[in-house]
């Protein structure tokens, strides 16, 4: 496993790769690594020759209030927990993606500002263009994200297809742990009983997914039912519960097909994401 910081560098290496005629697996990531990331990491060595894995906190997606800062960043136990599964990690330090006169950025209009782009506004942007660079240094055959953050792959698919990035977006399912809560860095900002309210999430996930099943289909009435289960959380306050296209992302009114349920809740200061599929017409 190989340490790499710059782009040229890394453009190198891997055109010795490709001139061999292996096939090269991306897995893009702020770091402190936990299973979620290490199971992406995991398929692409399945399905790849090379794997690349960047660690980059992106200081442009992070609001002038949010937790740049603080967030969690650990990289020798990070490279660590790579080792025999990633053959090159891109550690670049932020002068080598935004250089002092860096003034060009990627907007994915329309999906970039709703549900999570409402309370973090310009974050998509932040990452569509950490993201659309990346892909440029890599140029890899297969990108690989995580379901858990289900608006950012459907804002890089659209990315790339409307950018005509010769990638194939591959999006693996949520890692969770033992009681459901969806892995996640900023689980450790969690306190012991927030940790233990914040499961309220999945279980909210969990009784859509009974109720839908059961032959509700008023997204209305889906939404007043879980604001009411998450009220009783003492931690808890909602950000947003969203039911929509799994494919559009639009609104939908009834789940007469598939459907995502989205949510975002904030346990103390800390905001979790997670969201489950809702599939219409199949009674329990």
């Amino acid at each position: 496993m190989k340490l790499v910081t710059t782009i040229a560098v890394l453009r190198q290496e891997l055109g010795r790769c490709r001139k061999k005629g292996r096939r090269i697996g991306f897995v893009p990531t702020m770091g402190f690594l936990h299973e979620g990331h290490l199971s992406l990491v995991r398929q692409a060595h399945k399905d790849n020759d090379v794997v690349v894995v960047s660690i980059f906190v992106n200081p442009i997606q992070f609001g002038p209030k949010e937790d740049f800062k603080m967030y969690p960043r650990d990289l020798k136990r990070d490279t660590g927990l790579l080792r025999g599964c990633a053959d090159f990690v891109f550690v670049p330090p932020a002068r080598e993606l935004y250089p002092d006169d860096f003034c060009t950025f990627v907007e994915v209009r329309g999906l970039s500002g709703e549900y999570c782009g409402r309370t973090r506004p310009g974050h998509f942007t932040g990452v569509a263009t950490v993201v659309a660079k990346l892909l440029n240094s890599v140029a890899p055959d297969t990108a690989y994200f995580g379901q858990k953050d289900a608006q950012q792959a459907a804002v890089i698919r659209k990315m790339v297809g409307d950018l005509n990035i010769p990638v194939n977006i591959k999006v693996m399912p949520t890692v969770r742990e033992p009681d459901g809560l969806a892995m996640s860095s900023r689980n450790t900002y969690l306190s012991p009983k927030e940790r233990q309210e914040a499961v309220v999430l999945f279980q909210a996930l969990k009784s859509a997914e009974h109720a839908v099943g059961t032959g509700l289909c008023d997204t209305q009435k889906i939404r007043g039912m879980l604001e009411d289960f998450i009220a009783h959380t003492p931690s808890a306050r909602i950000d947003y519960i969203e039911l929509v296209d799994r494919k559009t992302f639009e609104r939908v009114k009834t789940i007469d097909r598939d459907a995502l349920l989205l949510l975002a809740v904030y346990i103390g200061k800390t905001r979790l994401i997670d969201n489950t599929l809702l599939r219409a017409g199949r009674r329990q």
